[in-house]
């Protein structure tokens, strides 16, 4: 399956759930907001995953065209992670040995 569009994204919800594509805009924007809100505590889709703020450490790094060492500063991120249903539905069980 190709690279799936917002239109597209929208018009598979409003088919799957029986609404209008307008609705399931309104259903779609309201739940990405609401994940931009609850971020910072860690907003989670259930049997999808989290959303989640990290404070990353300051640490040294290296300059790639001159090699120089250089110091990259602490800064937070936004990571999602995965939630383990979601993998498995995915890439499949994970198999032991």
């Amino acid at each position: 399956m190709a690279k799936l569009t917002k239109s597209q994204v929208l018009a598979g919800v409003a088919e799957a759930v029986g609404i209008t594509r307008k609705q399931a805009g309104a259903a779609v924007e309201a739940l990405v907001n609401m994940a931009y809100k609850g971020a910072a505590d860690g907003f989670v889709i259930p049997g999808l995953g989290k959303l989640v703020k990290v404070k990353r450490a300051a640490r040294l790094g290296r300059n790639p065209a001159t090699g120089e060492q250089i110091q990259i500063p602490a800064k937070t991120v936004l990571k999602f992670r995965i939630a383990k249903a979601a993998k498995d539905s995915v890439l499949g069980p994970k198999k032991l040995g």
